[in-house]
């Protein structure tokens, strides 16, 4: 048997360049049976990028051959350090990137540094304010949340000349303000958009943030908000109640959902609800009819129940705080004992119920005068939070798929409390910053959620887009200068500006980035430093996401099977199992993140196709290729996850079996990889 070896691009004879001078082996193979034959070869390094090999048998008259091309694969890469640079307001901090300050390897090459910033995120409220033109199922919820939405985001975007003149300059100046946030910084990422299953969230994020120019037409938007207000009051039957779709019986959380918006509306000064006399009529019906349903619960708990005990639920409390907006409509003497027993279910056992519920009792009895229990409950609601220099004021609450489980809605809800029934202005920033770094990491999915937080984020608590003043960031010891530098363009309204320095210019004192936020607002931003190492030479990295990966080896037993970690002890030999054990860790939920895990040219995968998976609780997208696997998560809830997959040994030798990396792709400063290590096949 011959070996040939040939240049891929040019296809000159290269086999003097490989050491293969030894390139002809004689073999003897039986009938039926194959023959395994080797060659040692030297690899040149930075010599060739692809080589064709041609592999000739010959016996006597007879010849057979196989022909097929080969990419070299450099024991380097390009690596991404990060670090995050969050800060709250009218601070000053201190950060480290201590991997690049105590660099000492002499194989590595410095490639990139890049600073980049955002000075006032809250602006990206703004570009997140949601415009829904007309959706898919005509049912009742989602009339309602468009002309919800709708109202807010129009109230919104005309309550300032500001946000207009803002919106023109992102509109004519800065085009990139208006693409969605998966298509920024590609540079920065391990993954191509194309390259993942994202393009189209990535197509219809940039769609939303350039529709917001839409909702400055003031008669449009009049004229889309009065089409929904009629849609709903054909929807609604006689009883007073409204279907999910038309010809289901009427359904009592979509009726209550209803009158609750429609109150926040004019409570919140965005609609006058009795100004039109239909729609007065149409919540008036409404409320009466949620005052039918609320009697016939108490009814049924005095014929079949237990009175003294709790019986309030998440739709009682969503009925108290509805009916709190509208007090001047009287509750009938027929409906009145029931009315009073539910309120002191409320008043008796708010503590038991979730911060959803909890804020909902707080703002109908303060509303309905029971000040004192609104203002206990608001206490032990602030006892409770969890404070974080970095994320403000949150709650520890089991976030699920109900209404009164989902955490954006809930934190706004929680600022709107706060806000009205105590006033403490503090807490509500800090509520705020919390709702802001959810935009960071992932994009608001529902309309009424970025309904609610926009609002919550801009007409609540401190006017935070009255904040135009950069911040001072030093790095390396020397102080940046924003204003007077013409190679750094500083975004309208977020301050967001990037800059960065190449190669020789990268010295290990610039691994030390001081910043003074001299605005109000919570502001962030992010340092990248990348270069090329030895893959066996990375050291493990880590952010908010952490990431640890183990090689173990399976054995059969005389128990059964048995897995043992692959140390530099470990002989691996052609044909064993390899199981491949990734753990990750994230401390706050995350969308569009991409898993990578290298692997040496000695193994192959045995999972071939890619698919979508799911294991422990999320779901994901496998994606084999021929250096790699590739998971793509579309959301990562906080915690802890382990992936495994299996790997065949195949071929003898000395490798690198890479590193892995994890990337939020939507705010690529949260990324880490693993350590690089070496594997040896005997």
């Amino acid at each position: 048997a011959t070996l040939q070896l040939f240049d891929a691009f040019t296809m000159k004879p290269i086999d003097n360049l490989f050491e293969n001078n030894e390139n002809i082996k004689s073999f003897t193979v039986e009938k039926d049976l194959s023959e395994g034959l080797s060659w040692r070869l030297k690899v040149p390094l930075g010599k060739v990028d692809a080589i064709v090999y041609r592999v000739i048998a010959k016996s006597g008259k007879y010849s057979d051959g196989e022909e097929n091309a080969l990419p070299i694969l450099v024991n380097r890469m390009l690596v991404t350090e990060t670090l995050p640079l969050p800060i709250m307001g009218n601070k000053t901090k201190t950060f480290l990137l201590k991997k690049l300050m105590e660099n000492k390897s002499s194989t590595l090459q410095n490639y990139n540094l890049t600073l980049e910033f955002t000075a006032n995120p809250a602006w990206y409220a703004i570009q997140a304010l949601p415009y829904m033109m007309e959706y898919p199922y005509e049912c009742s919820e989602q009339i309602f949340n468009r002309f919800y939405a709708n109202s807010i985001a129009t109230h919104i975007a005309n309550s300032s000349p500001k946000i207009k003149k803002i919106f023109d300059t992102w509109k004519e100046v800065d085009k990139d303000a208006l693409i969605s946030n998966l298509e920024k910084n590609q540079e920065l990422k391990y993954a191509l958009l194309e390259e993942t299953p994202w393009v189209l969230d990535a197509q219809d994020e940039t769609e939303r943030k350039r529709r917001v120019g839409l909702l400055f037409d003031l008669t449009r938007m009049a004229n889309e908000l009065d089409r929904a207000e009629r849609k709903l009051q054909e929807f609604q039957y006689s009883n007073g109640g409204w279907p999910w779709f038309p010809g289901l019986p009427e359904n009592r959380f979509i009726t209550q959902y209803i009158v609750v918006g429609m109150g926040h509306l004019e409570r919140l000064g965005i609609k006058d609800i009795r100004e039109n006399a239909a729609t007065w009529q149409m919540l008036q019906k409404a409320v009466i009819y949620t005052d039918v349903r609320m009697h016939e619960d108490y009814e049924w708990i005095k014929k079949h129940g237990n009175l003294n005990q709790k019986n309030i639920g998440y739709i009682q409390a969503q009925y108290l705080y509805g009916r709190s907006y509208y007090l001047d409509i009287p509750v009938s003497d027929q409906h009145k004992e029931a009315f009073d027993y539910w309120k002191g279910q409320a008043q008796k056992y708010w503590l038991t119920n979730n911060k959803y519920m909890q804020g909902m009792i707080a703002l109908a009895l303060y509303r309905m005068y029971d000040a004192k229990t609104a203002k206990d409950i608001i206490k032990s609601i602030i006892e409770n939070a969890v404070f974080n220099d970095e994320m403000g004021m949150y709650f520890k609450e089991e976030w699920g798929w109900y209404w009164y489980q989902a955490p954006i809605e809930t934190q706004a809800l929680l600022i709107e409390a706060v806000d009205e029934i105590v006033k403490d202005q503090e807490s509500v920033d800090l509520m705020k910053v919390w709702l802001l770094k959810q935009k960071q990491v992932q994009d608001w999915k529902t309309t009424k959620a970025t309904a609610e937080a926009c609002y919550a984020l801009l007409l609540r608590g401190t006017d935070w887009l009255a904040d135009s003043k950069m911040p001072d960031i030093t790095i390396g010891g020397q102080l940046i200068d924003l204003l007077n530098n013409p190679e750094i363009h500083v975004e309208a309204g977020t301050g967001y500006f990037k800059t960065s320095w190449k190669g020789e210019e990268i010295k290990p004192e610039m691994g030390e980035v001081t910043v003074k936020n001299n605005n109000n607002v919570v502001a962030w931003g992010s340092l990248y430093w990348q270069y090329y190492e030895q893959l066996d030479k990375i050291t493990m990295s880590e952010t908010p996401l952490k990431i640890n990966k183990k090689l173990f080896l399976e054995i059969d037993s005389e128990t059964g099977k048995k897995i043992t970690p692959v140390n530099e002890d470990t002989k691996l030999k052609p044909g064993d199992l390899i199981k491949v054990r990734i753990e990750i860790r994230v401390d706050r939920t995350m969308e569009f993140v991409h898993l990578k895990d290298m692997r040496a040219a000695g193994f192959e995968p045995i999972n071939v196709l890619s698919t979508h998976k799911y294991q422990d609780g999320l779901y994901y997208y496998e994606n084999t290729r021929d250096m790699a696997t590739n998971f793509f998560m579309d959301r990562l809830p906080k915690g802890t996850y382990v992936f495994e997959y299996p790997l065949r040994v195949t071929h003898k030798g000395d490798f690198s079996n890479g590193i892995t990396t994890i990337q939020c792709m939507y705010a690529p400063e949260f990324t880490s990889h693993s350590e690089g290590v070496r594997v040896k096949v005997e």
